[in-house]
C-alpha cells in the first residue's frame, strides 16, 4: 500500500473510525480515565482500610465497575483472574436478585460467580434519580474481590488439599449483607463463622468456631470491602451526574464499541487456521497424575473459538475449576495482544467463544473441589493458549513463565493464619530475557515484606532470593525463580498448592526449558501438593520454577 493510500484508508480503519454520533476520541479517552480511576480509588481505600497483610500487604484484590446488567465497564490493573472471572460470571450475578438502593451483595460460592471460598465478592448497585422519568433507575454496580486467609476451612490459611467443596470453607451464595442501607447481622456472623451449614458442614463447625476468634481482624477486612464500594458508589454518582443518566450509557456503549473494534483488528492479524496444544498439569493432590489440558484454537477472521474438547475429566482433587475461571485466563492472554489504551471493558471480549464440556476440570460442577483451580490451573489455560498463538503468531509469544502461584498457607487453628504466593521466572521472547523473580499472567499481587510477616507471624525468613539458573537457557534465557525458606518459631500446619514440579515450563524457538520447581523439609523432598505438620525449629524451603528460554544461541 502507497503512502497515499494509507492516508486515504486512515478513517476507514477500526482502530480510529467512530460513528458521527460518537464523542471525539478525546472525550471517549478521557471517559475511560475517569472510569477507570473510580476502580483505582476503591483499590486504594480497600487496601489502606484493610487489617490483613494478605490485602494490605500483598494486595490480593480487585476492583471493577459493571454496566446496568453486569457487563464489564471498567477495572483496575489489579488480580487478572479475580476480574476476568467476575466479567464472564457478574450478568448471572446481577440476574434474579431485588436490587434496591442501599444494597450490598456478598458472596464466594464457585459455582454462583465465584472463583474459590478465599475470594469473597461484594457487589453494590447504583442507582440514579432521574427527573425526566421522576423514579430512580439502576445504572450499573461497583464491585470487589478480596482474597480472606480463614474462610473457616479445618486446615489454617483455608487453602486445603480438599476433596469436595464443603471442606474448603463457609459457601456464601449470593446475599445481601446490607439491604437497603440497613446490615444484614444474620449475614455477617456467616461470614465471621458464626452460622451452620447444614449437616453437611458439620465437619467444618470446630472451624466456623475458631474464625470468630478472629473476627476483630476478620470484620475489619470485610468493612474494608463495604467501604471501598460506598466510595465506588460515590465517585461513580459524581461523574454520572457530571453527564446525565442517558450520556453516561451512551458513552459505555461508545466505548465497548470502541474496544471492539480494537479488539477485531487484533483477531484479524492472527492468520487464520486451526491451532492445537496440549499441556497438563503435574497432579490433582489425591493420586491423579498428569491431568491434561487439550486446547484447540480456531481462528477465522476478526473471531476466535477457544475449544477446550479433550481435556481432562473432573478429578477427585482440587485442581478443578468453575468455567469462570477458565474464561479469565483466556481472556487474559488475549487481552495481552490488544494495545495498551484498549478500554477494559467487556466489547473487548465479543469476538471470543469459549467452548468447555460440562463436567471438565475446566468446568467443573458442584460438590468438586477447586480452590487450587483458581491459582494453579488457571496458569496452565494461560499456557496452552499462549502454545497454541505461538504456531501462529510466533514473534508475538514469550516462552512459558514459571506456571505456579506457589501457594502456601500455614497457622495453627484459632491463633493465626497466612497465606502467600510466591514468584518464579517469567518466560525469555524473541527481543528479551525473562524477569526473574516476579509473579505471573493470573496474579499480580506483591510479596508479603519479611518484615511484616515476621511482626505479624511466628516465622522467620531464612533465606530470600533469586534460584540462580534456574531459567531455561537460549538465545534469550527464562527468568530465575525465587528460593523462600521458613523457619518455624512453633508448631504449625501447613499446606503446599504448588505445580510444575514434574514438568518443567517450556521453551519456544528451540528454547531449553526452565527448572521444575522443588519443595522440602528440613532437607527432604515434598510433593507438589501436601498437608502436614511442623516442629518448631523446622525449615520450609520452596525453590520456584524458572521460565522457558526463546532461541538457540
Amino acid at each position: 500500500m502507497s503512502k497515499k493510500d494509507y492516508i486515504m484508508s486512515k478513517s476507514d480503519h477500526p482502530l480510529t473510525k467512530l460513528d458521527q454520533s460518537a464523542s471525539s476520541a478525546i472525550e471517549l479517552g478521557m471517559f475511560a480515565s475517569r472510569m477507570e480511576a473510580v476502580c483505582e480509588e476503591m483499590g486504594a481505600n480497600l487496601q489502606h482500610a484493610a487489617f490483613s497483610p494478605n490485602i494490605k500487604d500483598r494486595l490480593d484484590f480487585s476492583c471493577v465497575v459493571f454496566g446496568p446488567t453486569g457487563e464489564l465497564c471498567a477495572q483496575a490493573a489489579h488480580i487478572p483472574v479475580h476480574l476476568g472471572s467476575m466479567a464472564y460470571a457478574m450478568s448471572r450475578i446481577v440476574e434474579g436478585i431485588d436490587w434496591a438502593d442501599g444494597d450490598m451483595l456478598v458472596l464466594n460460592d464457585p459455582f454462583l460467580g465465584g472463583t474459590h471460598l478465599p475470594d469473597v465478592t461484594m457487589v453494590a448497585p447504583l442507582f440514579i434519580f432521574c427527573h425526566d422519568q421522576g423514579c430512580s433507575r439502576l445504572v450499573g454496580f461497583v464491585a470487589n474481590r478480596a482474597h480472606h486467609a480463614n474462610i473457616g476451612a479445618d486446615s489454617p490459611g483455608s487453602m486445603p488439599l480438599s476433596s469436595c467443596l464443603d471442606e474448603e470453607g463457609i459457601i456464601i451464595p449470593p446475599s445481601h449483607i446490607i439491604r437497603r442501607h440497613q446490615l444484614q447481622s444474620d449475614v455477617l456472623r456467616l461470614l465471621l463463622g458464626d452460622s451452620q451449614q447444614g449437616d453437611s458442614q458439620q465437619a467444618g463447625k470446630q472451624a466456623r468456631k475458631e474464625v470468630l476468634d478472629l473476627s476483630d481482624s476478620r470484620l475489619g477486612d470485610f468493612s474494608a470491602q463495604v467501604s471501598a464500594n460506598r466510595v465506588g458508589v460515590e465517585r461513580l454518582t459524581k461523574l454520572i451526574e457530571s453527564l446525565n443518566v442517558n450520556r453516561y450509557l451512551s458513552n459505555l456503549d461508545e466505548l465497548n464499541d470502541y474496544a471492539e473494534r480494537i479488539a477485531s483488528a487484533v483477531l484479524h492479524d492472527i492468520p487464520d487456521g486451526r491451532y492445537c496444544f496440549q499441556d497438563v498439569m503435574d497432579d490433582d493432590g489425591q493420586g491423579e497424575d498428569l491431568v491434561l489440558v487439550n486446547l484447540t484454537l480456531i481462528v477465522e477472521g476478526d473471531e476466535v473459538v477457544v475449544n477446550f474438547d479433550g481435556s481432562a475429566a473432573q478429578v477427585k482433587g482440587n485442581i478443578n475449576c468453575p468455567l469462570s475461571v477458565a474464561a479469565a485466563a483466556v481472556y487474559y492472554v488475549f487481552r495481552c495482544l490488544m494495545p495498551a489504551y484498549t478500554p477494559a471493558c467487556f466489547g473487548a471480549f465479543r469476538k471470543i467463544r469459549i467452548e468447555v464440556p460440562k463436567g471438565c476440570f475446566l468446568n467443573a460442577e458442584r460438590p468438586a473441589a477447586v480452590v487450587a483451580g483458581n491459582v494453579e490451573t488457571s496458569t496452565r489455560v494461560v499456557d496452552v493458549v499462549l502454545g497454541a498463538l505461538a504456531q501462529a503468531i510466533p514473534d508475538r509469544i514469550p516462552a512459558a513463565s514459571h506456571g505456579s502461584m506457589n501457594n502456601v498457607a500455614m497457622g495453627v487453628s484459632g491463633k493465626w493464619d497466612y497465606y502467600e504466593t510466591i514468584g518464579g521466572g517469567m518466560g525469555a521472547h524473541r527481543l528479551a530475557n525473562g524477569i526473574s523473580g516476579v509473579q505471573t499472567h493470573m496474579t499480580n499481587t506483591l510479596n508479603t515484606p519479611i518484615e511484616s510477616l515476621e511482626m505479624h507471624y511466628p516465622l522467620r525468613i531464612k533465606h530470600y532470593g533469586y534460584r540462580n539458573n534456574s531459567g531455561g537457557a537460549g538465545l534469550f534465557n527464562g527468568g530465575d525463580g525465587i528460593i523462600r525458606e521458613f523457619e518455624f518459631l512453633t508448631a504449625a500446619s501447613v499446606t503446599l498448592l504448588t505445580e510444575r514440579r514434574t514438568r518443567s515450563p517450556w521453551g519456544l524457538a528451540k528454547g531449553k526449558r526452565g527448572k521444575s520447581g522443588v519443595n522440602s523439609l528440613n532437607g527432604n523432598k515434598l510433593s507438589a501438593k501436601v498437608q502436614l505438620s511442623v516442629k518448631k525449629g523446622d525449615c520450609l524451603r520452596i525453590e520456584t520454577p524458572g521460565g522457558g528460554g526463546y532461541g538457540m544461541k
